[in-house]
């Protein structure tokens, strides 16, 4: 009688974990394709922008717009590769870093857009028709806010599936574990707290600004402050303080009982702090670049501290995942 209750425990718990495998690949199948089929559209515009077909401005047509096109139409190529390595068996044999690499990036400059995508996309349209775009800028600017709406949504869906498949160890569990001989959480530790005060001071000075102070502001670009401009310096500042939170609370073991979110918290803070940042870098090279309204020197300090610490956070994030991948792997033994 005992025998046959084990044997119908066993096959019952056999049963709810291959229902849930089955499940969670029929979810990272839908996902990738559907970031697949949701990026499509935003690559050929992208692609046209580059050769210099149905250019919303004269300026677009200069090398350095066409420049930036091509870069960001590699991106969504490499957006479609990985929503396919994450819905297909193929995509668990590909390194590590090709996979975490492109997806940090892309959950740094995807996130903000699509929380602040139905904000950022009128206020973007409205701002360029200011600027003398041609009327089928409008209907393109929404393909491509659908685009990235699709990427940002389906490709996090994708992605969960896929790390929970193959790094197990990187979203579930709690937060605690029993350290190894050779652990780092000591040097983990001193980072997060280097981290974490360059974090603070960034973050409240982007919520300032977001907020209508004018420290650091030039008194002669006050009008350039624009709802793009108001969302994104908050978007930055409030990522940089949730991440300063994640980073103390990964390195410490203290502060949450599971290890997820402070995980995402760290993951996209970093992400967002250094893609952009980048971006902005990038996109301040151009002609017909926006004028900003902070002083260069504080953009520059801004701009690069965010570089900085979004590669600072990854580091101290590698090594947490290294040591918790040790330790979890060895307790299973």
């Amino acid at each position: 009688m005992n025998a046959d209750t084990s044997d119908l425990a066993w096959d019952g718990a056999a049963l709810t974990t291959s229902g849930a495998t089955s499940q969670l690949t029929k979810l990272r199948r839908f996902s990738g394709y559907g970031v697949a089929i949701a990026v499509t559209p935003y690559l050929l515009i992208k692609i046209a922008w580059a050769v210099g077909l149905f250019l919303p401005t004269e300026q677009m047509g200069e090398a350095s717009w066409r420049a930036i096109n091509a870069a960001t139409a590699a991106l969504a190529a490499v957006a479609i590769l990985l929503a396919m390595a994450f819905c297909r068996p193929w995509g668990e044999r590909l390194p590590a870093w090709l996979v975490a690499l492109p997806v940090w990036v892309g959950t740094g400059l995807l996130v903000p857009t699509v929380l602040l995508a139905p904000v950022l996309g009128p206020a973007a349209i409205a701002r360029d028709r200011e600027a003398g775009a041609a009327d089928v800028w409008a209907f393109e600017q929404i393909l491509v806010m659908v685009s990235l709406v699709g990427i940002g949504i389906g490709l996090p869906l994708a992605l969960a599936g896929y790390v929970k498949a193959r790094w197990p160890e990187a979203l579930s569990g709690p937060l605690d574990f029993t350290n190894r001989p050779g652990h780092t959480q000591q040097l983990q530790i001193s980072l997060a707290r280097l981290a974490a005060a360059g974090c603070i001071p960034l973050g409240v000075t982007k919520v300032y600004w977001a907020t209508g102070g004018t420290l650091g502001i030039d008194s002669g670009m006050l009008d350039h402050r624009d709802v793009w401009w108001h969302l994104l310096s908050l978007s930055t500042g409030v990522w940089a303080l949730v991440g300063a939170w994640g980073l103390l609370v990964l390195t410490t073991r203290r502060g949450a009982p599971r290890f997820l979110a402070p995980m995402a918290a760290a993951w996209t803070s970093s992400g967002v702090l250094f893609s952009q940042n980048l971006y902005s870098s990038l996109s301040a090279t151009r002609s017909d670049a926006q004028p900003v309204p902070e002083y260069p020197l504080t953009r520059v300090l801004t701009s690069e501290a965010g570089l900085v610490l979004g590669v600072l956070m990854a580091t101290i994030i590698l090594l947490v995942l290294h040591d918790r991948r040790g330790a979890l792997r060895g307790e299973k033994r």
